[in-house]
């Protein structure tokens, strides 16, 4: 990935970062890209689906295999360091969706990433993993 791109993911986040800030706070934020999925007012190309969480390919996609993954009920979880107990069940849930599709996916490996607030170059407050495979992985991310 050419080090624009990094640069112009990390304008996004910090953006979404203000506009997350500047909403009314009521631990929701602004409707998002997500809601509008959801909603079916944008089409995705979903690979997976049920009744807590839908997993889609990322329009722009940052390895030959990239998918999102997102609890369908945002319920106040705009980012993982906003989790409450009772989310517990759902967070479990999502990872074994993801290592679910992973595997299905990307035999030979995958990564997950969750990206979380400004400094995490978190673009999107609804909580999302991404799910990245077909290549080599390479270390340290970031």
């Amino acid at each position: 990935m050419a080090s624009s791109g990094a640069s112009d993911e990390v304008k996004k986040a910090q953006e979404a970062a203000a506009a997350y800030q500047s909403s009314d706070l009521d631990g929701a934020g602004p409707a998002t890209v997500f809601d509008k999925i959801l909603s079916g007012e944008w089409s995705s190309n979903k690979v997976f689906e049920d009744e807590r969480c839908l997993a889609f390919r990322d329009v722009n996609p940052q390895s030959p295999t990239h998918i999102l993954l997102i609890p369908k009920e945002r319920d106040g979880l705009t980012q993982l360091s906003k989790a409450r107990p009772d989310h517990k069940e759902l967070l479990g849930h999502l990872l074994y969706v993801a290592q679910e599709v992973g595997t299905k996916e990307c035999p030979d490996g995958f990564r997950i990433v969750i990206n979380d607030g400004k400094d995490g170059a978190q673009s999107v407050y609804h909580l999302h993993l991404h799910i990245l495979g077909g290549r080599q992985m390479q270390w340290p991310p970031g």
